[in-house]
């Protein structure tokens, strides 16, 4: 996979490219990263890529032409551009392994008060991280590359990705490692029994009640068998 970001700062792709997961997708060669300052784009002499919006308002809006230009120069037959913003629908796991077919992506970092709207006309996918504002779209860039890194095939074993929280929809089953107990607080026995198919049943049932005690909204999008519906039943009567 290849993936070019738009940004006014790159700067702060630094120490993130060079770090854990997304540096060893690097260094594996199962993706690259191109950073592209947007000023190189720029129309002007001073290298501004901002402007007043039209028809008044607080803020500066991104200009089209220098954006424009930048993804015409990188735009291949196969390419999907993406711009980060708060109005787009909120990233989640599944769009993430559907984004992570793609051979190229272009992504594009917005500042200000965002980006003229004819932007948009060139963009395959407005995408947001959550229901707030930030300051511009470097950090949601770092979150989508971080995401799509870790379902590139060859950057981490298979079964992790499988068993991931929200793979399937709901959340991870509770986990523990050594020391068996330790002041008072122990590991389940079941966990300690070698019984593949019981523990495999615990994880299971523990996955629901935990998605229903965190995050209930997700069972609501889930369809649920007749089994896992008496288990989540069981939880609600408690």
């Amino acid at each position: 996979m290849i993936i070019d970001i738009i940004t006014i700062f790159p700067e702060m792709f630094t120490s993130f490219l060079s770090t854990s997961i997304v540096k060893r997708a690097i260094e594996l060669e199962q993706i690259t990263v191109n950073l592209h300052q947007l000023r190189d784009y720029s129309h002007n002499k001073h290298r501004n890529i901002d402007d007043t919006p039209y028809g008044g308002g607080v803020g500066m809006l991104m200009t089209f032409p220098p954006i424009y230009d930048a993804i015409m120069s990188l735009k291949k037959e196969n390419t999907k551009v993406i711009y980060l913003s708060p109005q787009g629908p909120i990233l989640n796991q599944g769009m993430a392994f559907d984004l992570a077919k793609n051979e190229h992506l272009i992504l594009l970092c917005g500042h200000y008060e965002g980006v003229d709207n004819r932007v948009l006309e060139l963009v395959d996918y407005e995408i947001s991280i959550g229901d707030y504002i930030l300051t511009g779209g470097e950090l949601p860039v770092m979150i989508l590359i971080d995401v799509l890194a870790r379902l590139v095939p060859g950057v981490i074993l298979e079964e992790s990705v499988v068993e991931d929280s929200l793979t399937d929809g709901l959340l991870k089953y509770p986990q523990y490692t050594k020391p068996r107990s330790y002041k008072g607080y122990d590991v389940p026995d079941v966990l300690l029994s070698g019984h593949h198919e019981e523990i495999a049943k615990w994880r299971k049932k523990m996955s629901l009640i935990t998605t229903y005690e965190k995050r209930p909204d997700l069972l609501e999008k889930k369809d649920l068998t007749e089994e896992e519906l008496l288990i989540v039943k069981s939880v609600k009567e408690k």
